[in-house]
């Protein structure tokens, strides 16, 4: 049965193209032709509302990280702890860079970066280990096949995506803005892992060098740190690509629950694939033939969700140079990797070497083309606010870079 629309109310587009297509709900407001003359203005600071994480969940991480510094003390003692550490900062930093890389079309907000990688480090970690220790007292230790081999395979994966999943949750309810799509789901998703994947390093690290020294450790670092620092990147990634596909589609709070859990689930069952292919199996041989196709799969996922995201741009800021803010050729310019890289050779080689300006140009067009698709889309009330910041920075970095 149809309901009749209500007066006012813009239409709701019922199906989408693909599975990735950006829905159009309504029809942006009309933009402004620029004036002749612009006069300068006070560069405005774009809101942070719906960008930063409640104080709470701070709160929470510090009383659990000084929780978790003393379990590490008294489990592995400082020395080790501190090997553990060192030894986990490694691989940590190989994938921080890599996430940088994927983030930096659209970088997000750096206290919600820090934040994700906080939570993996220290909420999902203390949630893990709490029941990982209810479980012991309940039903024992892991000292029978079957129970090493439930440990690993089931409880592992479940409690520990949950752990992660949760985070990634939380900055999609506290952060709502700061989410515009799938990439940027990936993005928290993998920082998430990244943090948790850090401090069960240290542990492994850690107890590898008190029990073998430096052969095992050594073995342990190649097996985590060098085959598989991405596992639970790739893991938890999951579980932020299904939020960020519900933020897309304008989902909130109880709307998200749906492809939260089926992230979830997808990110549970590729973990205990992985675990399983060392409990149960040959591990080197289904890790070249299952993981690594795996990894190489995500990889290409991403390239194909970056390039939407530069399709998005173009489109977004092609909407501004119809009504002559911006020209076709700085379009052009400002929507792919090439013609942003041209576009900072040719800032550092004009008066003063205005990099600077530049990279601040394409920062605020990029997040001016993102807050028109969330207006379009319907998704945000404030986006129309945001355009009118942006646009305004951006248009000053504009006239900084012609300037004599």
């Amino acid at each position: 049965m149809t309901h009749p629309q209500h007066a006012g109310q813009p239409a709701v587009q019922r199906g989408f193209a693909s599975s990735l297509a950006q829905p159009r709900h309504a029809v942006g407001a009309s933009i402004t032709p620029p004036p002749a003359a612009v006069a300068p203005l006070p560069m405005p600071t774009p809101p942070k509302r719906g960008r930063t994480a409640p104080l709470w969940i701070l709160g929470v991480l510090v009383l659990l990280l000084v929780a978790l510094v003393a379990y590490f003390l008294g489990a592995l003692g400082a020395g080790a702890s501190i090997i553990g550490m060192v030894l986990a900062l490694i691989p940590l930093i190989g994938v921080l860079i890599a996430v940088r890389i994927v983030d930096r079309w659209e970088p997000e907000p750096t206290g919600l970066v820090v934040l994700a990688v906080a939570w993996g480090a220290i909420a999902a970690v203390g949630i893990a280990l709490g029941v990982d220790i209810v479980i012991t007292l309940v039903l024992g230790p892991a000292d029978t096949l079957e129970r090493e081999a439930f440990s690993a395979v089931v409880q592992a994966p479940v409690v520990e995506e949950f752990a992660k999943g949760l985070g990634v949750y939380l900055i999609f309810l506290s952060a709502r803005r700061a989410f515009d799509g799938p990439v940027d789901g990936i993005v928290y998703g993998a920082l998430v892992g990244a943090g948790f994947a850090f401090t069960e390093n240290i542990q492994y690290f850690g107890i590898s060098f008190l029990t073998g020294g430096v052969v095992d450790a050594s073995t342990t670092f190649f097996v985590r740190g060098i085959l598989s620092p991405f596992a639970h990147v790739m893991f938890t990634a999951v579980t932020g690509f299904a939020l960020g596909l519900a933020a897309r589609r304008g989902a909130r709070a109880g709307r998200a629950l749906g492809p939260w859990i089926l992230g979830m689930i997808g990110a549970t069952a590729l973990h205990a694939l992985w675990n399983g292919s060392a409990v149960f199996g040959d591990f080197f041989a289904l890790y070249l033939m299952l993981q690594v196709p795996l990894f190489v799969a995500f990889i290409l996922g991403v390239i194909a969700l970056r390039r939407e995201e530069s399709r998005l741009t173009r489109a977004r800021l092609g909407d501004y140079a119809q009504a002559g803010w911006f020209t076709e050729q700085e379009v052009d310019m400002l929507a792919t990797g090439a013609g942003r890289r041209t576009a900072l050779t040719w800032a550092k080689s004009l008066r003063g070497d205005r990099t600077d300006v530049m990279k601040g140009f394409i920062t605020d067009a990029t997040s001016l083309a993102a807050a028109r698709q969330r207006a379009i889309s319907g998704r945000d009330p404030h986006a129309a606010e945001d355009e009118q910041v942006l646009l305004t920075r951006a248009t000053a970095a504009r006239a900084a870079l012609f300037a004599p």
